[in-house]
């Protein structure tokens, strides 16, 4: 007996509903199953009000285990009834045994005789909570309430970011908090639309992704980012600069394990803060003047373009004059007939000249350009800032020459630190970045979509300038004494003196100090950045961040375990 075609599509339809409504209740039981319950603990209470909600922000150990960088706290609030007041004394006496209250404050709000609402704390745990509500006070009435919570306090302040009012809105306002908004944001009034509507809107939900809400997972490790800010901190209590900030990140993925600002801020207390200012992370955002750390990128152009050799010499008179203008090295001094080598070991300003000369103007500024100095690097932070360089685009040389030795022209620090990574990577310019993967509510998860490298010098050039690199740290950083003998560190100091805004020129007495190194020379798995504003009682940065950069290095090479590579 031949079956009729309209049983196969009466069964289609009854297995297709059957799918979607597995999928809904997926959807409702399992995603949303959290905010339903704590929707239905609350209702009791204030059926009016919503409980906030928010997507969670983690940072990832070496062996991938998850540590909360930003979450939701539950606990509760107290109000009290004036109307229900008998006695606001001998309530106030019944509650400070428990809470600590500004006495005149409690009283006023609680002898309001026409006012049936005072709120008088916020955050309690549960502890406290189940106290006060075994005093059966009938003037007092406790509510469940979320808020969130920085478990790290200040570890990653800047990376991470906080939220905050403007106007009545609340919402991510630095960091990630708000670079990710539209996956952290939870609409909450959602909860309460039709439960069959949302079976029925379930499936394209899914597969159109309307609500991308979901968790971050960073890059950031907890313990190195802990490690760099504890060496931040050593520096300014030695040196005590304006601002001094760190960056730990892989040269070859871009993944950023630390990123560090001092000083800093704990996102949980915000108020404390005398300005907003400290909720910026300048190492995104500011451009500076970053002196000779420079030189290795005006360095490797030259040997990417085939007119200089590590071997090439030139004569060091000690200054140059162009255009009517005339530097000199950092002491004035001149060295006579010196290779290319010497100039990244004695960080010669006549040096890097001649190279940029060599090159000629234009191919000079395509190669600095192309190493994506002026240009913002793309990472997945607000307010990034593209930096200055203006000079590259003058007529004359000496601005040329100034920037090839890195004065004139301001990158920030990523920038700065992108730039360099690729003299150590291969030769590609990475992007940074410190989200590795959103987990969204419905069950999937994306990891970040990173551009591919692009490669701005030959693999060979690599090799060379890191080869350059490496005889600095053995023989000229410190005299040679912070060489490590199993492992191979390509590093370069820069001491820039910093611009004077109202009179022109830079001032004689102050300087930003600027480290940066790889290593393994040859295969790097780390690039760490330091620079420090202002600091005192210390001209050159080979004082203030050698030993802080060389700890750092030696932290990860035990904590990561890698060997040695000669």
């Amino acid at each position: 007996m031949k079956e009729h075609p309209r049983i196969w599509l009466i069964s289609l339809g009854i297995i297709l509903f059957g799918l979607v409504l597995i999928s809904r209740l997926y959807l409702v039981q399992v995603v949303e199953g959290a905010n339903y319950s704590a929707k239905a603990n609350q209702q009791y209470i204030r059926p009016t009000d919503n409980l906030f909600d928010r997507g969670s922000i983690f940072f990832q150990t070496k062996d991938e285990k998850l540590v909360a960088a930003a979450t939701i706290k539950t606990g509760y609030f107290l109000y009290v009834n004036p109307k229900k007041t008998d006695n606001a004394e001998s309530l106030y006496a019944a509650l400070s045994k428990y809470l600590d209250l500004d006495k005149d404050s409690f009283i006023a709000k609680a002898s309001k005789k026409d006012d049936g609402y005072e709120e008088i704390v916020h955050r309690l745990d549960e502890t406290t909570a189940d106290s006060l509500l075994k005093l059966a006070l009938p003037a007092v009435a406790l509510h469940k309430e979320t808020w969130r919570y920085y478990p790290g306090n200040h570890l990653a302040a800047s990376v991470v970011g906080l939220m905050g009012y403007k106007g009545d809105e609340f919402a991510g306002r630095y960091g990630l908090e708000k670079q990710y908004a539209a996956a952290l944001d939870r609409d909450s009034s959602e909860l309460y639309s039709n439960f069959f509507a949302q079976i029925f809107d379930g499936v394209s939900r899914v597969f159109k992704n309307e609500k991308r809400q979901g968790d971050l997972i960073t890059t950031i490790e907890p313990n190195v980012e802990s490690y760099l800010e504890r060496q931040l901190k050593k520096i300014d209590d030695e040196w005590h600069p304006k601002e001094i900030g760190g960056i730990v990140f892989d040269p070859v993925s871009g993944e950023i394990r630390a990123m560090a600002v001092f000083p800093t801020f704990d996102p949980n207390d915000p108020q404390a803060e005398k300005s907003s200012k400290i909720f910026s992370n300048p190492l995104v955002e500011n451009a500076y003047e970053m002196g000779s750390i420079v030189k290795p990128l005006t360095m490797a152009a030259g040997l990417d373009a085939g007119v200089v050799k590590a071997s090439t010499t030139y004569y060091d008179a000690g200054t140059v004059t162009l255009n009517g203008r005339t530097f000199s090295n950092f002491d004035g001094k001149g060295r006579g007939t010196v290779s290319m080598q010497e100039v990244l070991n004695q960080s010669l300003n006549t040096g890097v000249t001649f190279v940029m000369q060599k090159l000629g103007k234009d191919l000079f500024t395509s190669y600095f350009k192309n190493f994506g100095l002026g240009e913002k690097t793309g990472i997945d932070l607000p307010s990034e800032s593209g930096g200055l360089v203006a000079n590259l685009d003058s007529p004359r040389d000496i601005e040329h020459a100034t920037a090839s030795f890195g004065q004139g022209i301001a990158m920030t620090p990523i920038s700065t630190a992108r730039a360099l990574a690729a003299l150590g990577n291969g030769g590609f310019l990475v992007t940074p970045h410190v989200v590795k993967t959103i987990n969204y509510r419905v069950g999937l998860s994306k990891d970040s979509a990173i551009p591919a490298p692009k490669l701005v010098i030959k693999k060979e050039t690599s090799e060379e300038i890191t080869r350059m690199l490496v005889e600095v740290v053995d023989k000229a950083l410190l005299d040679g004494k912070v060489k490590m003998e199993h492992y191979s560190i390509a590093a370069k100091t820069g001491t820039a003196q910093i611009a004077n805004p109202s009179g022109g020129g830079y001032y004689d007495d102050r300087y930003l100090h600027s480290f940066f190194g790889y290593f393994p020379a040859y295969h790097p798995k780390f690039l760490i950045f330091l620079y420090a504003k202002e600091p005192v009682g210390a001209k050159y940065a080979s004082a203030t961040l050698t030993m802080p950069f060389i700890d750092t290095a030696k932290f990860l090479i035990n904590y990561y375990e890698i060997p040695p590579d000669r």
